[in-house]
């Protein structure tokens, strides 16, 4: 057996391969790319033999996505993915000092596969269309919380300099009518001049209804009067004002791109009817949650260590007389955005959600907390209905609530 260490930057990684007794039996630092994961290669090999198996190998690495993960995975390599914070532990054992170095984490890594590895997590042997699904979703979502950022750095500055135009859209600063029109009139002098008739063409374009009503409102508002500034600071607002538009609008053309292309592929995933069945998931959700989830069958021993992994069970800490139970906030802040979501969204589509979650409430609990119990529990049920190839059952997943016992999905 050997086990290797493999601490990774941007353009190296520092490598160390120990035995199993503990004893470092070579150090080196690679480049990325070919050339180091051939040096890799070459360095295992000398040490193992060319006939042994590759499982025989250990390696702890603290990320699990990059082409260079996917060819130790390749390789046959038993891969553990280890999170930073176990290793920031795992180093006060070598160093109380709190010293650090690369080289050091790499016999840390090392030595943690070689006593630990029962505790570890190995990379997941998902699809390749599940780890495009997951690639296209954090893409479109990212582009979406952009999207949010500009409109929100837009919406200040019409404050500082053009109000008008906030009261002339309202909330709607982001839909397309709106960045059209603010395109073409970035400024109240040029808003003074903006047509009835180009703005009526806009409203159409955007496909919107009672198209003259809006465009009276539009125009009546972006034409009120407002306390203005000196011209030459208006006209620098108004540049900012043109770009922030433009890239709003390119950044939402693109949202489209993706949702397309990821609508595509989630559909020729073969567990997309299963997630589609899943109340309060749609096509968006559905492919956020399956992409963080995966779809490596042998990933999760249970419905528990899915709920863990989801960030929806609370931790439990306990001693001597005390226990105390919280909410996990160590998790991945993209699978449970989704999966709130999804839970919320739940509560007008399933009935049997709207009663768990009421039943929360009526325990003394605020909303986000019973909302959490609602999606922890429909992880549970997902999980029951991806182990059995099952689509949702509103009555199996929940009819335990009316018969006073524990229901067939967990």
């Amino acid at each position: 057996m050997l086990f290797v260490g493999d601490d990774w930057a941007e353009g190296h990684h520092d490598i160390e391969i120990m035995d199993a007794s503990g004893r470092a039996l070579t150090k080196a630092r690679l480049p990325e790319g070919v050339e180091g994961i051939g040096q890799l290669h070459g360095l295992i090999a000398e040490r193992i033999g060319p006939d042994a198996d590759p499982e025989q190998v250990l390696i702890g690495i603290e990320t699990d996505r990059g082409p260079w993960v996917a060819a130790l995975v390749a390789a046959g390599y038993r891969v553990f993915v280890v999170n930073p914070r176990q290793t920031y532990r795992f180093r006060e054992r070598f160093s109380p000092s709190g010293a650090k170095s690369d080289a050091a984490d790499a016999h840390v890594l090392a030595d943690m596969v070689r006593t630990d590895s029962h505790q570890l997590r190995p990379v997941a042997g998902d699809s390749e269309l599940a780890e495009a699904i997951k690639l296209l979703a954090r893409a479109h979502q990212s582009l979406i919380w952009d999207r949010q950022r500009l409109v929100a750095r837009l919406r200040a500055q019409l404050r500082d300099f053009y109000p008008a135009a906030l009261a002339a859209f309202g909330e709607e600063l982001a839909a397309t009518e709106a960045l059209d029109l603010l395109g073409q009139a970035p400024d109240p002098d040029k808003a003074m001049k903006l047509s009835l008739a180009k703005i009526t063409a806009a409203l159409r374009h955007a496909g919107r209804r009672k198209i003259d009503e809006r465009a009276r409102k539009i125009q009546d508002g972006l034409r009120s009067e407002q306390l203005r500034l000196p011209a030459a600071v208006q006209q620098a607002y108004a540049t900012t004002v043109r770009s922030l538009v433009a890239m709003t609008a390119t950044t939402a053309e693109q949202i489209d791109y993706l949702e397309r292309e990821l609508t595509e592929r989630f559909h020729e995933h073969p567990d997309s009817a299963i997630y589609l069945s899943q109340p309060g998931i749609g096509v968006v959700l559905g492919s956020r949650v399956l992409g963080e989830f995966g779809d490596d069958p042998d990933r999760y021993a249970g419905p528990k260590a899915r709920k863990n992994y989801a960030g929806t069970s609370p931790v439990t800490i306990a001693s001597g007389c005390r226990s105390t139970v919280n909410a996990r906030y160590v998790r991945n802040t993209r699978l449970i955005d989704a999966l709130m979501r999804q839970a919320m969204a739940a509560l007008a589509g399933s009935p049997g959600a709207r009663a768990y979650y009421d039943r929360q409430r009526a325990r003394g609990l605020p909303h986000n907390a019973a909302l959490r119990h609602v999606s922890n529990r429909l992880v549970g049920i997902l999980h029951g209905c991806l182990a059995t190839h099952a689509s949702y059952d509103e009555a199996t997943a929940w009819g335990h609530l009316h018969r006073g016992v524990r229901g067939l999905i967990p």
